[in-house]
């Protein structure tokens, strides 16, 4: 089998058994230091502008984030160190990207915590040199693996976020010109298609009729998908309020049609705290999410549920779920990506629009298959995303 690149990793910096074992060891150590470590972790970090920027939520998380520093610090030392180990601290990469992070802030961070485990190992092991002397360089190994994955993923996010920019930056020049050019035929399409039906009146046949109702709806399509395209372009201003996702579903549930097999549940939603945000963009983000599904469930029939929950870090965390057949592991690096679609009707806009609007509320989206079958995607927002989207240095993801 071929070595993965954390078993790489770890070969690399010399991360072996006996380095667990020390790390365990000091694990039971070090455990009732680390509520004075995250204090000391943060007071350092608040007397730095810039690094004081890069909090969630700003000085009034500082008492969240320190409990999540000390389950960072349980899982460093406590492992195991295996493949969940390795995704789970890929996060945080990923999210030094999403909030642009500058990454010299994340090896100061660490720094940092090396000196204060390094205080607590020099006086737990003053009387055995040896054992002192192997356990720092045990604690520098997992410290120098944890900034080799942050650094491979925090590349990797970037490159393929740049490209995505570039991409939609030609998609957008593109669609700029010819979305603009498509409404002239399109006006002129629905002007002469108002004279037709007011000079037809009763004279004309019911399939004439027909027809020219088909007319009227499909150029309503062409213009929806204009609108689509255009707004994946364009910086639409977020008008910002207080804004209760439950009423906003369920303006969405008006807005989308459902077979008789199809069953939608919530939960959760009510108690929610309200975001800052659009209330008409975040319905289109409900709307696109749930006709989606109700499409996969189309020929089966099936459930959807939607699950409201305030995260760990204070946002809020929506769930959608549906018991269709899923997105093949194939397509899901590109789920986001406008113009990507596998479905017969559709020309793959809803679910960049999704991403885009969610973006511009400091919130994201990511999808998460279901054991089994199914689809998961989950939404998180700030709850005062006006601020921006921010994180801890480091977190536990």
């Amino acid at each position: 089998m071929a070595e993965t690149l954390f078993e790489e990793l770890k070969r690399y910096v010399g991360f072996g058994a006996r380095d667990e074992q020390a790390l365990v060891a000091l694990h039971a150590i070090a455990k009732p230091h680390f509520p004075r470590i995250s204090r000391v972790f943060y007071d350092r970090i608040l007397e730095h502008e810039g690094a004081r920027k890069a909090l969630e939520g700003g000085e009034s998380q500082v008492g969240h984030l320190r409990g999540t520093l000390q389950v960072w610090m349980d899982q460093l030392l406590r492992g195991p160190w295996d493949e969940a180990y390795y995704e789970l601290r890929c996060r945080i990469g990923r999210m030094h990207v999403r909030i642009s992070l500058p990454q010299h802030y994340m090896f100061g961070a660490m720094n940092v915590l090396r000196q204060e485990l390094d205080d607590v190992i020099d006086t737990a092991f003053d009387a055995t040199p040896e054992v002192r002397q192997f356990t720092r360089v045990s604690l520098g190994r997992i410290l120098d693996l944890e900034l080799a994955i942050m650094l491979h993923t925090y590349r990797e996010d970037l490159l393929a976020q740049q490209a995505r920019s570039e991409r939609l930056s030609t998609f957008g020049q593109l669609v700029g010109s010819i979305g603009h050019e498509l409404r002239n035929p399109l006006g002129v399409i629905e002007t002469s298609l108002y004279i037709l039906r007011s000079r037809a009146g009763a004279t004309v046949d019911e399939r004439t009729h027909k027809h020219l109702d088909r007319i009227g709806e499909q150029v309503g399509i062409a213009n929806h998908i204009i609108s689509d395209l255009l707004d994946m372009i364009r910086d639409r201003p977020v008008q910002r309020q207080p804004v209760w996702l439950d009423e906003v579903w369920q303006e969405a549930l008006k807005a989308v049609s459902r077979p008789e097999g199809v069953s939608v549940t919530t939960e959760g939603l009510v108690s929610l705290p309200p975001i800052q945000g659009d209330a008409g963009q975040l319905r289109q983000v409900f709307v696109n999410l749930l006709e989606n599904a109700v499409q996969a469930l189309e020929e089966t029939g099936g459930s959807v549920s939607l699950t409201g929950s305030v995260s760990e870090r204070g946002g809020v965390e929506l769930v959608l779920e549906d018991t269709g057949p899923g997105v093949s592991e194939s397509i899901r690096p590109r789920l986001f990506e406008p113009l990507m679609t596998t479905k017969a009707r559709g020309i793959g806009l809803g679910l960049p629009l999704v991403r885009r609007i969610l973006e511009r509320h400091g919130g994201g989206i990511t999808y998460a298959p279901r054991e089994g079958a199914g689809a998961r995607f989950v939404i998180q927002f700030s709850v005062s995303p006006e601020e921006g989207p921010h994180a801890p240095v480091p977190s536990a993801g």
